[in-house]
């Protein structure tokens, strides 16, 4: 699955945040940069792999919508980190502030890339016969 390797691809990137310089703003702006690019792969995945398993999403489901249905069927998904993923995501596309991008890069390092790891890792062993 195309959209699976892309998933992986940027991943490995985004884990490469905890060895960069985090003083630097543009630095910091890259990896916000990065975890928005990774959280809509993310949802983009489970959405795709929610109908492999048959369940009806709508075309026009958001990202919300998603990861809630995903819930019910993922149990290594934490939807309590995923939709604070959710909302971090689509509060730092309309207002930047260097002091929000730093608060949100320590969410990234310390909650986020584990959560999307577990992501990789476990759709990696139920699905590796389809990707």
């Amino acid at each position: 699955m195309k959209l699976y390797d892309v998933f992986q691809k940027e991943l490995a990137i985004l884990k490469t945040a905890t060895i960069q310089d985090l003083s630097n703003d543009f630095v910091v702006s890259g990896i916000c940069y990065k975890f928005r690019v990774q959280f809509d792969l993310s949802w983009k995945i489970l959405k795709e792999f929610l109908k492999h398993e048959g369940c009806y999403v709508s075309s026009s489901a958001s990202s919300r919508e998603i990861i809630k249905e995903a819930y019910k069927i993922y149990d290594f998904l934490d939807e309590e980190i995923w939709l604070s993923m959710h909302k971090d995501r689509y509060d730092m596309t309309y207002a930047y502030d260097s002091e929000r991008a730093k608060s949100l890069v320590a969410k990234i390092l310390g909650c986020y890339i584990p959560a999307l790891i577990a992501l990789q890792e476990n759709i990696g062993e139920r699905y590796r016969l389809i990707i």
